[in-house]
């Protein structure tokens, strides 16, 4: 852990924030009704901060697990590409842009509340994989590694049908938003990642 605060040191330090908040919410539940975003008070200007707090807390350890292990896979190396404050505004101004469409999206849905740091880590992978879109990665249960542009797609695939067929308080819809708000940050970030991306695609056609 040493190694990546010191050549991470936001990525690592976001890692232990979210893990160790999911942790206390999962022995105190009183603390998902305070934490998570309920966008029918944010669209009325109360609890704004859930915008932040609701991508620090996860439903349940598989929850908590897929996003962690994605995260682990795409952030640090993120970080010491882009740089530290870049990957800091990155991650956190991509959880609220996320989160903002179902905010108008359940506007008068006083019932709907949701949570999950997926929005936030959906646009670490693409801002990642604009960088990098041809690094392999092993993911059980496939039994050969895969290209990071194909693991992006698959991520989206499932994004997708939790979104339409869970039951949950996860913020599927968020994937998306997630993921278009990494792209775009990143580009205004290095508008030059564009024509490395598309060159290192059309290299390995």
């Amino acid at each position: 852990m040493h190694q990546y605060l010191s050549v991470a040191p936001v990525a690592s330090l976001i890692f232990v924030i979210t893990v160790i908040t999911t942790l206390l919410t999962f022995s105190n539940e009183s603390w998902y009704g305070k934490l998570m975003l309920h966008p029918y008070s944010v669209y009325r200007g109360r609890n704004v901060y859930t915008l932040l707090t609701s991508g620090l807390i996860h439903k349940d350890w598989m929850h908590m697990f897929f996003n962690m292990f994605s995260y682990f896979f795409f952030a640090f190396q993120l970080e010491l590409t882009i740089g530290h404050w870049q990957f800091g505004v990155l991650y956190i101004l991509s959880m609220i842009l996320s989160d903002l469409p179902s905010v108008i999206k359940h506007k008068d849905d006083f019932w709907y509340n949701s949570l999950g740091a997926s929005g936030a880590i959906s646009a670490v992978i693409f801002s990642s994989i604009l960088y990098h879109p041809l690094d392999k990665m092993m993911i059980l249960p496939i039994p050969f590694a895969i290209p990071a542009i194909i693991f992006g797609v698959l991520y989206l695939v499932y994004c997708n049908y939790a979104s339409k067929y869970s039951r949950d308080n996860i913020n599927h819809d968020a994937h998306l938003f997630g993921a278009l708000s990494g792209i775009g940050i990143t580009v205004l970030l290095n508008v030059h990642v564009i024509s490395t991306f598309i060159e290192q695609i059309r290299m390995a056609i």
